[in-house]
């Protein structure tokens, strides 16, 4: 059985809960309470599961909180942490560095210090930074940075700025994080972030409805507002998608495995790879190559135990 790379794998650290619950995030995104993760389960979930590698990042909220210089010193503290864990049990762990958006000098350090010293898998981006989407133009320098580096970017959702009026009371992630997601990648579309900056690899967590907008928004430019920039749909199918949360996945071309634990239990994450073994017997074998080429850098190969 061909084990796996893990892109979607989320670990939390005591003080950061500590520090999003002081923000007032006592339920993240309006569930019921954050998940318990220890290094221990971590390994127990990846080896019951064939899973060779996880590259862990922290999910929604992210690290902002308000404040920039917090922000800076929380996202530098889960970086060494995850790196930290990489070095501690060789192959097993890589990490996607999280950036203290939306404060964009922080996070240009950030990003630096991540790949130089830490040698970051990439970064993880939320899908809005405190209300501002990846077209905000003064990210520009973000974009740019990204591209020099041939970053790997999880896109990762988030709940929308006005969440309370749209939610309706329920989780968000159950329907407003796969919207604010199709908010992020059109963003990135109609921008242009995708043609200017093409050395950067989105992998679009828990994304594989996404691909579904192209050809709306194309038709929509084709009979309104017909231009010169490249096809939405030929940008979306550049992208990668991770199968996390996605019970019946369409495995497509572009998909990449993600469990998207903690957040989603050990129980669930066993039924979809059992679901996915049982519909497709070769399904690891092409979700690994996928990985292989998604996540191989120019700069540091992504490596993983043999087996």
């Amino acid at each position: 059985m061909t084990r796996l790379t893990d892109v979607h794998a989320h670990f939390l650290l005591p003080e950061y809960v500590a520090a999003a619950e002081r923000a007032g995030h006592l339920c993240p995104d309006g569930m019921p309470g954050w998940p318990t993760w220890t290094v221990r389960k971590q390994l127990d979930l990846m080896d019951r599961n064939g899973i060779a590698t996880a590259l862990l990042s922290i999910s929604s909220p992210g690290v902002h909180f308000g404040d920039d210089f917090r922000a800076r010193v929380l996202a530098r503290r889960v970086n060494e942490s995850a790196a930290e864990l990489g070095r501690d049990h060789d192959g097993r762990f890589g990490f996607f560095a999280s950036l203290p958006l939306p404060d964009v000098g922080g996070a240009l350090v950030e990003l630096q210090y991540a790949y130089d010293v830490l040698h970051a898998d990439g970064v993880v981006l939320m899908s809005n930074a405190g209300g501002s989407y990846p077209g905000e133009p003064s990210w520009e320098p973000l974009w740019r940075a990204l591209n020099e580096w041939a970053a790997v970017v999880l896109l990762h959702p988030t709940s929308p700025p006005q969440w309370r009026q749209v939610a309706l009371d329920r989780p968000r992630p159950m329907i407003e994080f796969l919207f604010d997601s199709a908010r992020a990648v059109t963003d990135l579309a109609l921008t242009g972030i995708l043609t200017r900056y093409p050395d950067i690899r989105f992998v679009v967590a828990h994304g594989a409805v996404l691909p579904l907008l192209g050809g709306r928004l194309d038709h929509f430019r084709r009979t309104f507002a017909p231009d010169s920039r490249p096809s939405v749909t030929a940008q979306l199918e550049n992208l990668w998608y991770d199968v996390a949360g996605t019970p019946d996945a369409a495995l497509g071309d572009r998909v990449l495995y993600g469990s998207d634990y903690c957040f989603t239990p050990a129980d669930a994450v066993g039924r979809q790879l059992t679901a996915l073994d049982a519909r497709s017997g070769d399904w690891r074998k092409r979700v690994q190559e996928n990985a292989e080429l998604a996540l191989e850098s120019p700069r540091r190969a992504l490596t993983a135990p043999p087996g």
